[in-house]
Order: C-alpha cells, then structure tokens, then sequence
C-alpha cells in the first residue's frame, strides 16, 4: 500500500513508534525492504538519494512504485536530501509520495524561503514535505552529504522554521553522522536537545544517520517525537560483506541468482532488527481501521 509520508508519520507519532526510512540502490534493497516489512508487519518508508536516482535511472521509480503499491503493509517512496527545486520537481514527475528539500547548509533565511517554495509546489500534487535544520555530521565513505562539524539545531529556531514553512516533517541534528562511524568518534545524542525541540515543535521529527547509534539512545527518540529514522550503512555494510564472503568462496559464481540471495538475507536481517528497535513492529494494523 503507497502512502503520502504525512499520513504515515502522523500515525506513527501519535502512537510513539518511529518508521524506518532505508535507502535503496538496486531492486534488491527494494526486496530486503518491503519482504521485511511484510514479515514484521511493519510501515517502512523506500528513499533514494539524488545519486541514486542517477545511478538507476528514472524508470526504476516504475518499478519502485508498483512494488510498493503491491505490499501487504503502509510504504512510502521518498526522495532523500533533494539539494534544489530541481531535484524535487524531479522526483514529483516520477511519482515519489514525499521529498526532503535539505537547504540545510544556508542560511536560515533562505533554508526558510527555499523550503516554502518547495512546500507550496508539493502540496498542490499531495506530496509531502521533509526539511532539515542544522547540519548532520558526516563519516568518510558516505554519499549523502553533511558537514564535518555538526551545527546543532536550535529548539527556537526549530519552532519558527516549521511555523515559517509549513513543512510535514523537520530532520534534526542532535549527534548523528551519516556513513560509517570510526571506532574512535561514536555517536552520543543528546536526548535533552531532542526533548526541547518536541516540546516546541508539533510535526513528526527525523532523525539522519540511525546506523551504528546506541540501542538504548534510539528507544528514546520515539519517545519523543522522532517518527522517522534514517538508515542505510548498516544495511548495506551487511548486504556487500556477505556478497565478498560469498564471491571468495564460490569464485566462479556469475548468475545474479547463485550470489544474491544470501547477500539479501543478512541485509533482510539487519532491517527486521532495526524495525523491532524502532517499535514498528506488529503496527501495521493502526492504518487498516
């Protein structure tokens, strides 16, 4: 079942349970995905990243979206830190159900305007409207931006940002980084901050970079108000070590179909697990009354 992001997340905050958004590459991720929600019996949110919509090219979205249609449980197709209109008009023509516009790195004032203007052509097509204030750290190896330092949102700004622009859902930095975190600098999030932020802020919260966090940290962000956890390096770093360990084994191995299906099975895992750690479990049934 395709769904705008909007109607998904408002279920998931009223009910204190965070939805898993994961970044697809290929139809594999797309399988690993929608095959774990089913058995979960979980809502979970399919995003591509502007480089992955160049790497798979406009008509998987085709694909993409009848998968979706086809699934047993809620889905959504969201576009993942749009960096321009252009990007979000993109992805609007290709039948996303929801887009980030991540303006994130200028200045409140014109993150302000540029997430207004995307809003008001979003909404006229009932496509929801994701948009990040202050900047997500980022990791080496990763493709989906950030900063080096991160600049943590402020809960005041939080406030009017979302008043100002009428966003759906609003992507904090409150300690985490995307990519691959190195044993020397771990995530710590600071809870208080995200605490502060739901207190003013009355939309569904995201929160980027949700591989490698502390287990009991993260059962705290649906708590308050984190209705949308990003994923993907724990995802992948699962899919790509079972497909070495396989290829090392079976060096001969060439049909997609001999290699592939274990590779799926340990990513399958990885997401089944962040889903039981997100509440999303056994909620499926809140959008079938």
């Amino acid at each position: 079942m395709l769904m705008n992001m909007k109607d998904l997340l408002a279920v998931a905050y009223k009910n204190q349970f965070a939805v898993g958004s994961f970044n697809v590459a290929n139809s594999e991720f797309v399988r690993v995905i929608i095959e774990a929600a089913e058995e979960k019996n979980a809502p979970a949110i399919i995003q591509i990243h502007p480089n992955e919509v160049e790497l798979l090219g406009d008509d998987f979205i085709t694909y993409v979206r009848e998968a979706c249609r086809n699934a047993s449980v809620p889905m959504v197709i969201h576009l993942d830190h749009g960096g321009s209109v252009e990007d979000v008009m993109r992805a609007i023509r290709n039948g996303f159900t929801s887009v980030m516009i991540d303006a994130s790195h200028a200045s409140f004032e014109d993150n302000i305007a540029i997430s207004k203007e995307v809003v008001k052509l979003a909404h006229s097509v009932n496509v929801s409207v994701e948009a990040e204030l202050g900047t997500i750290g980022s990791n080496e190896g990763s493709s989906e931006g950030g900063a080096d330092e991160i600049l943590y949102t402020d809960a005041d700004d939080a406030k009017t940002f979302v008043e100002e622009t009428g966003i759906d859902t609003l992507a904090i930095a409150i300690g985490t980084s995307h990519g691959q975190y190195k044993h020397d600098r771990q995530p710590e999030l600071k809870l208080d901050l995200l605490a502060e932020i739901n207190s003013k802020v009355d939309i569904p919260l995201v929160l980027h970079g949700g591989s490698d966090n502390k287990d009991e940290e993260i059962s705290q962000t649906y708590l308050n108000g984190v209705a949308k956890i990003n994923l993907s390096t724990d995802m992948k770093n699962a899919f790509f070590k079972e497909m070495r360990r396989f290829l090392v084994e079976n060096d001969t191995a060439y049909e997609p179909d001999v290699i592939m299906p274990s590779a799926r099975k340990a990513a399958q895992e990885v997401v089944k697990k962040k889903m039981d750690l997100f509440n999303s479990t056994n909620q499926a049934h809140h959008y079938f009354k």
